[in-house]
């Protein structure tokens, strides 16, 4: 199987369709690298990759705003069409098995619930159980608190 993975922003808010009695969920992510060419300009390169993501579970539908940062894999889906002008083309799409969501653009226009204020509090709330006072991490012998210094690799 051929697997391919994107990190990026949301284009435009989802589409939810029904295509034959199942749900789809369409979204474009754009994914932003920048670089230096051999005389040393700098580059920015961005890509966009249409999603489809086959689902149940379209509970994740209101969540997928414009500016969203998303995490998406999946398969890769290639698609050749014919132009109205006779010349051939083609198209890949990612076909999602699994989403996430990695927060929403700092200046708020990520629409609906902030998500990324849902991940820095799952965030600290790992970092807290897992650090003591002084910042080492605890083993999982919480109640005494001594530093982990044995660890499996």
């Amino acid at each position: 199987m051929v697997r391919m993975q994107v990190i990026g922003h949301l284009g435009k808010d989802c589409v939810t369709n029904s295509v034959n009695g199942k749900n789809v969920i369409n979204f474009t992510v754009a994914h932003s690298e920048k670089y230096k060419d051999g005389s040393g300009t700098q580059i920015e390169k961005t890509v966009w990759v249409e999603c489809s993501y086959w689902t149940d579970r379209t509970a994740v539908a209101p969540y997928l705003k414009k500016g969203t940062q998303v995490f998406a894999e999946g398969s890769p889906d290639i698609r050749t069409y014919t132009t109205g002008d006779g010349r051939q083309g083609a198209t890949i799409t990612l076909r999602v098995l699994n989403v996430e969501l990695l927060g929403a653009r700092r200046d708020g226009a990520g629409g609906g619930d902030d998500s990324s204020a849902n991940n820095n509090y799952n965030t600290a709330t790992a970092t807290t159980n897992n650090q003591g006072s002084n910042g080492n991490v605890m083993s999982n012998d919480a109640g005494r608190g001594e530093p982990t210094d044995d660890l499996p690799f």
